[in-house]
């Protein structure tokens, strides 16, 4: 049997906090071979740009194996490269300055270094822009240098992380057509590209093979393999069918037992995280939803008609699920009969439901039941804030704390003053007077 390219076995990446553990990634399997465009897919925070990371060796994972052509890979990797999402390009040098610099590193010498630098710039259309600085460059062209760097030095496996988010609609089109150009008519040495995506249709459109990952832990659940031949058309039916299936898959299907609502600091069993989603996003949706025929759409359109990126909607959907206002199934939204309730509701008569379905929440009950034994019902931020770290690493406790002030606040179940930290209610139980 022919080594793969790149393999990973058993890989996970785990973070400590205090006493606890935190699994990034557990007992990921990957194997790519020659020839292929591998995608990796999934939420934010389900660990694809640490895998991708481990894959070309800037990361060292907990335990697992990662082998190049067979071999363990100890360090950074030789033979492969990573373009990421910003630009990273040094304000100082120009265009040409900012490719030789990966040359440079690599012992090349100046003539050579030049003269290859000069050659990619013009595959990948900066001919002319040599002697720019960045800062004249428009987005779109920014990141083409960066392209220019991570291929100049003739890397096997390039690995794209996120490598158009940054950039606009049309700009981000047209680098991917570029990129489709170079790879398919064999105008790059790159024996094969693993890229780290968020945008559904962006991987459809360019990868042959997906791997969907979840998170909690991170891990990889599903592939799928994209048979449609190449340039594919967004608007064609198969394209279209496959960009919803990998919806489907993303989204999962409400089950008709109660959700999982996952348990408060302090007692047994997890706490699920709540979706980083503001309450005017939630709004939004369920107001679109409510104006089609029926309550329901595929997910994959309203992505499109309501200018939002995949993963977006898929947190709005997650937290819309939660809160009983959604089911999904079969890459599909519908509204329930409370959801519909909330749509066509006034002001205060949405803040009086939202309010409703938060307070069974296991973690605001937590909450306000702490607010109401504080003495005047105030508490300071900070203290929840470490409470909620013992059950997530800090950067996203932090942000589980914005989610929790931002929905209590729009419940009208508690009040933040900002600039004390200090959370409080605004009606104070009589014991706490």
């Amino acid at each position: 049997m022919a080594e793969h390219l790149l393999e990973l076995r058993k890989v996970s990446q785990v973070y400590r906090s205090g006493e606890r553990e935190f699994f990034a990634l557990k007992d990921v399997d990957l194997a790519l071979d020659e020839g292929e465009f591998v995608v990796l897919l999934g939420p934010s925070g389900c660990g694809k740009s640490t895998l991708l990371r481990i894959a070309t060796g800037l990361q060292r994972p907990t335990s697992g194996e990662v082998l190049y052509r067979g071999e363990p890979l100890r360090g950074v990797n030789p033979k492969a490269t990573i373009v990421f999402q910003t630009f990273a390009l040094f304000p100082w040098l120009t265009v040409l300055e900012n490719v030789e610099v990966a040359l440079a590193a690599r012992g090349v010498a100046p003539e050579e270094r030049r003269r290859r630098a000069l050659e990619m710039l013009d595959r990948v259309g900066l001919d002319g822009f040599e002697e720019a600085y960045p800062r004249e460059l428009s987005g779109g062209m920014r990141q083409k240098v960066g392209f220019a760097r991570a291929m100049v030095v003739e890397p096997e496996l390039l690995c794209l992380d996120e490598p158009f988010s940054a950039l606009d609609v049309l700009s981000a089109a047209a680098l991917r057509g570029e990129l489709l150009e170079l790879w398919l008519g064999g105008k790059i040495p790159t024996k094969a590209i693993l890229m780290v995506t968020h945008n559904i249709e962006e991987a459809v459109l360019l990868g042959d093979r997906l791997l969907i990952m979840e998170k909690d832990p991170g891990r990889i659940v599903a592939e799928i393999r994209v048979a449609i031949p190449h340039p594919r058309q967004p608007q064609a039916p198969d394209f279209r069918a496959m960009v919803d299936e990998v919806y489907a898959l993303l989204a999962g299907e409400t089950q008709p037992e109660p959700v999982e609502l996952g348990s408060a600091p302090g007692e047994p069993g997890r706490i699920r995280a709540l979706p980083n989603v503001p309450v005017v996003s939630m709004a939004g949706l369920l107001e679109a939803l409510a104006a089609t025929p029926g309550g329901r759409q595929d997910l994959y359109k309203l992505a499109s008609e309501l200018q939002v990126d995949s993963d977006q909607l898929l947190r709005i959907v997650e937290a819309l699920e939660l809160l009983g206002f959604v089911t999904v199934a079969k890459g599909d939204v519908a509204l329930t009969p409370l959801g519909e309730t909330f749509a066509e509701a006034g002001i205060l008569a949405r803040k009086e439901i939202f309010a409703s379905r938060i307070r069974r929440i296991p973690i605001f009950r937590w909450l306000l039941e702490l607010l109401e034994a504080a003495e005047g019902g105030k508490l300071r931020g900070e203290v929840v804030q470490r409470a909620l770290e013992l059950q997530f690493p800090p950067a996203e406790a932090e942000k589980q704390f914005g989610v929790i002030v931002n929905w209590g606040r729009y419940a009208e179940l508690f009040a933040y003053d900002d600039t004390s930290d200090v959370l409080y209610l605004e009606t104070v139980p009589a014991q706490s007077k």
